[in-house]
């Protein structure tokens, strides 16, 4: 075992742990625990005592909590008011609802506002976070709130619920679930009932593969095309399941199923794709071979209309690039050079998605995706530093 590390919180702030409470009408429970109807929101706010602000840095993650991130702390540390508000999925994405989670972060808005008096809110979208925000500030400008879902089911979020901020950071973020999920994804199962059986030929951890880093480019983009298949493939068989419920006498109900195979990106093992500081051989979660198959990945365990909402190539809405030009609030992207979850791409998509010239870019070199390693604390300062001036 190593040695604990205690986050605490930083001296001469506060950290007031609280909930955001509120009730939806629901047909079922897709978390566990809650009363039915009734959604509870943990939130931590972190701020400097006796230091009065009316910005805040809000931040939500779809399902990770991440109040004691260093990152969150440091900008605490720094003078900020920071409030990390998690959604009602937290720690377990299987049944997870994007347009609910927008739903969250609009209510944590909200009270935020309403009840807390801060009338500057600036959206911190860290890693997976990033996508929710954009997305959410799309929703929030558009001023139509929210009728449904990406599956089709009704959904209802008033405009007013969903109040738009003063500006956005997407700070070492990815594009969107369902984009990076399929970048991901092995396409080697191309057969779900037998995830066991891979075609060796795409499988990237098959010694017998002929094809071996370096990639060529008629391998890494024949790849690609097959990692959109299957998902495509799961999509059409989640969709004539859900219609076989949906027709039933009992058209709510949901089915759950695994899904192998999610963690195939040739660029965790062929550093000249997209190159960068990061590790060859390894990925934010390990060994990506382990990780492949492993209990923690990406959509490992999911439901019918989560997967439509979240992973479906085609389906799935909260997706930056498709959010960045209906964005008119300064936007900040700040990318690592060794993050080994977000790669370079991703940094360079995220703000070439932003159409309008109050766009800032900066990549923090030799940074990886939690600030890691012996310099972690400089690589941290750097963000933090660009964050400030981002505020001024």
């Amino acid at each position: 075992m190593t040695a604990a590390i205690n986050p605490g919180t930083p001296k001469g702030c506060e950290r007031i742990a609280y909930a955001v409470g509120f009730q939806e009408n629901a047909t079922y429970s897709d978390v566990y625990g809650g009363g039915g109807a009734i959604v509870g929101l943990d939130c931590h706010l972190i701020r400097p005592i006796n230091h009065a602000s009316d910005t805040l840095i809000v931040f939500m993650h779809p399902v990770g909590g991440g109040m004691y991130l260093p990152l969150v702390r440091q900008l605490a540390k720094q003078g900020h008011h920071v409030l990390w508000a998690n959604s009602r999925y937290r720690g377990a994405d299987y049944a997870l609802m994007m347009e609910k989670v927008a739903c969250d972060l609009g209510e944590a808005i909200c009270d935020a506002k309403e009840r807390l008096g801060y009338s500057n809110i600036v959206l911190a979208g860290w890693s997976g976070g990033g996508s929710l925000m954009m997305w959410y500030q799309a929703l929030a400008e558009a001023g139509a709130g929210i009728s449904d879902t990406a599956a089709g089911d009704p959904y209802t979020v008033a405009a007013s619920r969903l109040p738009a901020a003063n500006s956005i950071m997407m700070l070492a973020a990815h594009v969107s679930r369902h984009r990076i999920f399929t970048e991901w994804l092995d396409p080697s199962i191309t057969d779900e009932s037998q995830p066991h059986l891979r075609d060796a030929q795409l499988n990237l951890y098959d010694a017998a593969n002929p094809n071996q880093p370096p990639y060529s480019s008629d391998f890494l983009e024949h790849f690609a095309q097959a990692q959109v298949a299957r998902n495509r493939r799961i999509t059409a068989w989640v969709k004539e399941k859900l219609a076989a419920i949906r027709a039933s006498d009992s058209p709510w109900r949901e089915f759950a199923f695994t899904v192998h195979g999610t963690m195939a990106d040739p660029r965790w093992l062929d550093p000249s794709i997209e190159p960068s500081d990061r590790e060859a051989g390894s990925c934010y979660l390990g060994d990506p071979q382990i990780v492949n198959d492993g209990p923690v990945g990406l959509a490992r365990f999911c439901t019918l209309r989560s997967w439509l909402s979240q992973w479906s190539y085609d389906d799935a809405r909260c997706d930056a690039i498709a959010s960045g030009s209906r964005i008119s609030v300064p936007v900040l992207v700040i990318g690592n050079s060794a993050d080994d979850a977000c790669t370079p791409s991703h940094t360079q998509r995220l703000y070439d998605a932003v159409t309008h010239e109050q766009k800032h870019l900066h990549v923090v070199k030799g940074a990886t995706h939690y600030y890691t390693g012996a310099n972690g604390a400089e690589h941290m300062a750097e963000a933090c530093s660009v964050i400030e001036n981002f505020l001024v």
